[in-house]
């Protein structure tokens, strides 16, 4: 995570250009009534670049040939990486976030230090990100995130998520369980892992694993926004709207169909909302031997399937489906 200094900004290098490896990155510091408008644009910008999770992802993004901003409190601890530039700022310095992240397309947000004031923290950085303009947030979140969760910081993500949700921006939230690489830390020299957990079970995962689920969300291969697709293969602009309830409910009024359907239709994009369909599974691999189709291999396989929305080609509104 980072912190703020006050200085100017240094020029940045080429998105791409490699530097030899004694030289440091490009540094952003912030100082008051500084101007973005000079900053250049970034596809990612990374918190926690010198923590264990953070680390891993900006060296995964830098393998794959991204550029990146590495948000840091001590520039001089930022990794060297090829393609990335350093920007002093922490969670505490919402003005200094807003620069650091001026100019960035997606912001991988950490969870800051276990503190009591940590959903305040959160979420003074998500509000810096939609004040830079932040088009999307993966936030790394935590297994059961809930305001009932029994292990009291899962709650905190919880709150997090739900600042994000209603912050207006694109999202994804990667809950990830405890990290195979702490539970060798629980055992006591003696030998002893003491702890009040019973005969309970934990599905723990390493670091490493989740940095690479992380790189595969920022880049689109382990999900996929379904009206970018939808528009990338109809060549049409395709586009979400985000009903209310009553909204949602009179547009599907013309279909006639009886309320207890039409309820059926709007609920299951409640559902959505509400996260309840939000659950990856390894059943079909692990039932059939291969992996499920995702939207693009579909889209592929069954172009048919939106063959109603290439230019062109008006749906006739009898021959419909719902929109449910």
């Amino acid at each position: 995570m980072g912190g703020g200094g006050c200085a100017s900004v240094v020029r940045h290098p080429l998105i791409g250009t490699p530097r030899p490896s004694l030289v440091r990155p490009a540094v952003l510091r912030y100082h008051h009534g500084m101007s973005t408008q000079r900053i250049r644009d970034v596809p990612f910008a990374v918190s926690g670049a010198t923590g264990a999770a953070g680390s891993r992802v900006a060296a995964r993004l830098a393998d794959s040939g991204q550029s990146q901003r590495l948000i840091v409190r001590d520039a001089n601890r930022a990794p060297d990486l090829p393609g990335a530039e350093a920007a002093e700022a922490s969670y505490e310095e919402p003005e200094a976030m807003r620069v650091a992240l001026a100019g960035a397309e997606t912001f991988f947000m950490v969870s800051a230090g276990e503190d009591a004031d940590r959903v305040r923290q959160h979420v003074a950085a998500v509000d810096a990100a939609v004040a830079a303009g932040v088009e999307r947030i993966v936030y790394l979140s935590f297994l059961g995130a809930s305001p009932e969760a029994t292990f009291t910081f899962a709650r905190d993500h919880w709150h997090t998520e739900e600042h994000i949700r209603a912050s207006g921006v694109r999202y994804a939230f990667l809950r990830n369980s405890l990290y195979l690489d702490m539970l060798p830390t629980m055992a006591g020299a003696d030998g002893v892992i003491r702890g009040p957990a019973g005969d309970g079970r934990v599905a723990a995962v390493a670091r490493d694993d989740v940095a690479d689920a992380v790189v595969a969300v920022l880049l689109g291969e382990g999900g996929y926004e379904v009206v970018e697709e939808l528009s990338r293969v109809t060549g049409r602009d395709i586009t979400y709207h985000a009903e209310t309830l009553d909204e949602a409910y009179e547009s599907r009024v013309s279909y006639g169909a009886p309320g207890w359907e039409v309820e059926g239709w709007v609920t299951s994009y409640s559902a959505i909302a509400a996260g309840e369909m939000n659950l990856v599974s390894d059943a079909v691999a692990r039932l059939t031997g291969h992996e499920p189709q995702n939207l693009p291999e579909f889209l592929r396989r069954y172009p048919e399937s939106c063959q109603h929305l290439f230019p062109g080609n008006p749906v006739n509104r009898d021959d419909s489906s719902p929109p449910g």
